[in-house]
């Protein structure tokens, strides 16, 4: 039997026999559907958009995969990171290395650059563990920064100016950019889906714990530590993804700006806009930030100032993001992670029920 039965069958033992666990509502079972249709008609968007549409939806492909990354390590693991782009970067130039100077397919050369994210992030995460709190924030900064010095010092990465990815170059620009429009698919397809995947297992459920209260979780049997790693490492995996993604894209890396903490601002904007948290919340703020930065992108620096204004007052007005408040604070849940109890209908336990009661879990 899985871990996540085992789980649900402990919670049915507990609870009130007036009251029963549930999962996937009609919500669920009803945004499954959607998220189903949507995968099974996106991939024909190359044959009927132009090139620049299919650039811009993978720029919003990244932006999803990287808001998830960051939601996974702070919204779930209670880890604030601000260095989130050295993975990005690792994942650009670890792309463009295998594919234009070691000669591999661009395919191929994709999942092996997120492989050396998480593989570098491995070692890096004993040197960040050292630290807590806002010293944690500030170290993966400066991690960021100590590894865009070093790229620059490799010739072999072309130094400070960057290097152009021309693995492409046999392919006309309309089959190119319909490739990485598909790459970028299955890029942020699979990013979702693991990070669902990992949040309805027992470790998805360990992380919530070391979120609220690490010493507590620690007390009742979590490897806090280790849990801690592993969602690092994944998080790092789906930056160095986000990274190939770009580079793809844009044909072009070079460290001031595959580096930059920008990236880590849009991440946090797009988190907290969309709902912290949540599966749902980093999508919704990835699309809502896309077409901010679509509509305002002409007005300059008035652009920066009205990002940082919708920001304050979400945070102010909506603690839960644009997604708590569609939900209802939990009740809707597209991607049901955690559990609900509802109350059993009155004279009996048969399979109607009421209106859900409070969401319990993450």
């Amino acid at each position: 039997m899985s871990a996540t039965s085992s789980s649900t069958r402990d919670l049915h033992a507990v609870v009130s026999p007036h009251a029963r666990v549930r999962r996937a509502t009609r919500a669920s079972w009803i945004g499954l559907g959607v998220a189903v249709a949507l995968i099974l008609v996106a991939p024909i968007a190359p044959y009927v958009v132009d090139r620049g549409t299919q650039g811009s939806l993978v720029t919003l492909f990244s932006l999803i995969v990287m808001a998830t990354m960051w939601n996974l390590l702070a919204g779930y693991g209670g880890m604030l990171s601000i260095g989130q782009q050295a993975y990005i970067g690792i994942g650009a130039y670890a792309l463009v290395y295998f594919a234009d100077t070691l000669g591999l397919d661009p395919f191929m050369a994709v999942p092996l650059a997120v492989v050396v994210a998480g593989v570098l992030a491995y070692p890096i995460s004993f040197l960040a563990f050292r630290l807590s709190g806002g010293y944690f924030a500030i170290g993966t900064w400066v991690i960021a920064i100590v590894i865009m010095l070093i790229v620059q010092q490799v010739p072999a990465f072309g130094g400070g100016i960057g290097q152009t990815f021309s693995a492409f170059s046999e392919l006309t620009p309309g089959r190119r950019i319909a490739y990485v429009y598909w790459l970028s698919l299955a890029g942020v397809v699979l990013a979702v889906l693991v990070t669902y995947l990992i949040m309805r297992s027992r470790l998805g459920l360990g992380f919530t714990a070391i979120r609220d209260d690490a010493v507590a979780a620690g007390s009742l049997g979590v490897r806090v530590t280790r849990s801690k790693r592993f969602v690092f490492v994944v998080a790092a995996m789906g930056c160095g993804l986000a990274g190939a993604m770009i580079t793809a894209n844009t044909l072009r890396v070079q460290p001031d700006s595959i580096f930059s903490v920008n990236y880590s601002v849009f991440m946090i904007f797009i988190v907290v806009i969309g709902g912290l948290g949540s599966i749902e919340g980093p999508i919704l703020g990835a699309v809502v930030f896309f077409a901010l930065q679509q509509w305002l992108a002409d007005l300059g620096s008035w652009y920066l100032l009205i990002l940082g204004v919708i920001a304050i007052l979400i945070t102010l007005l909506l603690p839960r993001g644009l997604w708590g408040l569609i939900s209802g604070d939990g009740r809707i849940r597209l991607f049901p992670v955690g559990y609900l109890l509802q109350p059993r209908p009155a004279g009996g336990t048969g399979a109607g029920a009421a209106s859900p009661a409070a969401p319990s879990g993450t």
